[in-house]
């Protein structure tokens, strides 16, 4: 671990110089079992996310997210305006799983699983390799004057940047508007949509902007993910580290030599060869201890095991570790905050379930027009008047709706027409009337209950309030 007096690196980010500008990180080709399991997880996950918005269950898209229109689907799930509460429950769970998950094991979802990792590291980094060539050769492109084959070099990554980019920005559409919305756009041509359009370049310079320039610094500066692994993390919490017990030992590091004895020297297993560092996307020395920066993408595991590998010592000086562990050689536990956050997410989830099977097809709403009062006609009877909606948020037409009083003997009738038809995904809106006996009226405003029905069945069940005269009997 750091000393006291090495603690100077905490005093800014990996990615600022002693001058306070950019210190553009030229991370070394990753190589190792790990890498190739992170590519993996990476491409299986890419295929989800541009499959996803093209996929449908019961003609609804399998993942949508329409903030304009306030429609979302999930897993094939419509949801609603009305529905919003099951969303932000959602993300409430989404939110503890991912706390959980760092209490437990750290930044591993920045490094495996986040989209501007996956793409930044798989995608555009792996073509950074392709057409500049590894860490060195990078250095010596971004070093040299603008000649001949630093300029196609550029133009070549630049282009091949912005098609990903644009390609990236249309899956993304895909998923605010509706995939099926999106083709239809791409079949009447740009020049029928502009406004699309100029919201698709929008997305694709923010896109390139991103991925090409501003890269790393996503995760250290913008994403608060970052600044929340420091109150999330613990002593007990299993991270990217460096066994600095094993590595520095009673003389600390020192570069390898054949011919030394490095048990006998007292020396540790790291030999400051700083293949760590040169791997690593944020630009940081993992043996300084857990830092902002890091992601836990693992580069430095690989990088460090090819190393003790080749001079011949154990493996996993850096590794998946806890501070405990490397200190006292403890095993993970199940400590009392995990159970906590564990036994939220429990009853969470719980509720969730609850309030999905409670959730109708139908959505009724009846309310008193505003401004009008009752009125008393033939046989005592008293009328009020109301405009309803009703919502079907299924993907099938709701045929031979009507209403009928259940709390209350009386009879409801729908203005200019007795039965109704809801479009899939679609509303129906209108005026009724309801009349009840003075009678059966207990006082100057009643509840009423009132069933929506499809033929004999009934679909959904809503109140409303309904006003009477002052007395009755």
């Amino acid at each position: 671990m750091a000393s006291q007096d090495q603690e100077h690196f905490r005093d800014s980010i990996g990615t600022i110089n002693d001058a306070g500008k950019r210190a553009w990180v030229y991370p070394k080709k990753p190589v190792g079992k790990l890498y190739e399991y992170r590519k993996l997880v990476s491409y299986v996950l890419l295929l989800f996310l541009f499959g996803a918005p093209f996929v449908h269950i019961n003609g609804n898209q399998f993942l949508m997210f329409n903030v304009l229109e306030r429609r979302f689907n999930i897993f094939g799930f419509p949801f609603w305006p009305q529905d919003f509460h099951l969303f932000v429950m959602m993300m409430i769970i989404g939110v503890v799983f991912v706390v959980l998950f760092t209490v437990a094991f750290g930044r591993i979802f920045c490094g495996w699983i986040c989209p501007q990792t996956i793409f930044m590291e798989m995608v555009f980094r792996r073509i950074e390799y392709w057409i500049d060539g590894d860490r060195g050769k990078q250095i010596r492109l971004n070093n040299m004057p603008w000649n001949a084959e630093k300029i196609r070099k550029r133009l070549l990554k630049w282009s091949v940047f912005f098609v990903i980019s644009f390609l990236i920005a249309n899956v993304f559409l895909a998923y605010l508007i509706g995939s099926e919305r999106l083709l239809q756009y791409i079949t009447d041509g740009p020049a029928n949509h502009v406004s699309t359009l100029i919201s698709l370049l929008i997305f694709t310079g923010v896109f390139y902007f991103v991925f090409a320039w501003f890269r790393e610094q996503v995760c250290i500066i913008v994403c608060p993910y970052g600044r929340l692994q420091g109150v999330l993390l613990d002593t007990k919490s299993i991270v990217v580290a460096y066994d600095y017990k094993r590595g520095e030992k009673e003389a600390g590091r020192a570069k390898f030599k054949k011919t030394e004895d490095r048990e006998t020297t007292g020396k540790g297993d790291c030999i400051d060869c700083f293949q760590c560092v040169n791997v690593c996307p944020t630009g940081i020395d993992i043996r300084n201890g857990t830092q902002l920066e890091c992601v836990n993408c693992t580069a430095c595991i690989d990088a460090c095991n090819q190393m003790m590998e080749a001079v011949n010592l154990p493996q996993d000086l850096i590794r998946y570790a806890s501070e405990e562990n490397i200190e006292k050689k403890t095993k993970f536990q199940f400590t009392p905050r995990l159970k906590g956050y564990t036994a939220v997410l429990i009853i969470l989830i719980g509720v969730l379930s609850g309030m999905l099977f409670l959730r109708n097809d139908v959505e009724a709403n009846v309310l008193r027009l505003p401004g009008q009062l009752y009125e008393h006609k033939a046989e005592d009877i008293i009328s009020n008047v109301y405009t309803f909606k009703l919502i079907n948020k299924t993907t099938r037409t709701i045929e031979d709706v009507h209403f009928e009083l259940i709390s209350h003997s009386g009879s409801i009738k729908v203005v200019s027409q007795e039965t109704l038809e809801v479009p899939a995904q679609g509303l129906a809106e209108g005026t009724l009337f309801i009349e009840v006996k003075s009678a059966d009226l207990e006082g100057e405003k009643e509840q009423l209950k009132i069933g929506v029905y499809s033929g004999e069945r009934l679909i959904e069940t809503t109140r409303t309030i309904f006003l009477g005269p002052r007395s009755y009997n």
